[in-house]
């Protein structure tokens, strides 16, 4: 009875953990870890300034969540490079504070 117990208790953490490794999709800035959501806008200078922090100040690339502003580093460094200050939504899954990016595209303009 505890064997049948235990198992059923690790199938259902094991879904669970499933679901979480599941893709979702958000929508947000891409930012460099230096300024991670300072660098979240669209004020004139910012993608530059992403670009050039990146490329002589070693930071990674980083996606700023619009919702919690929480800051993730990105795996795919180089998918996200052209979008660098830019508004954008993304898709993946997030393994701690690293978002594992499936597909990456500008966001829809808000009026």
């Amino acid at each position: 009875m505890k064997v049948r117990f235990s198992m059923a208790i690790a199938a259902t953490l094991f879904a669970g953990t499933l679901a979480m490794a599941a893709d979702n999709s958000w929508t947000g800035w891409i930012s460099d870890s230096q300024c991670g959501v300072k660098g979240a806008n669209d004020k004139a200078g910012t993608a530059e300034c992403t670009v050039k922090c990146v490329k002589e100040h070693g930071a990674k690339y980083v996606f700023v969540n619009d919702a919690d502003k929480k800051v993730y580093v990105v795996d795919a460094q180089d998918k996200v490079a052209p979008h660098a200050g830019h508004h954008v939504t993304v898709k993946g899954a997030v393994e701690g504070d690293t978002l594992k990016l499936t597909s990456i595209d500008m966001a829809a303009a808000t009026k």
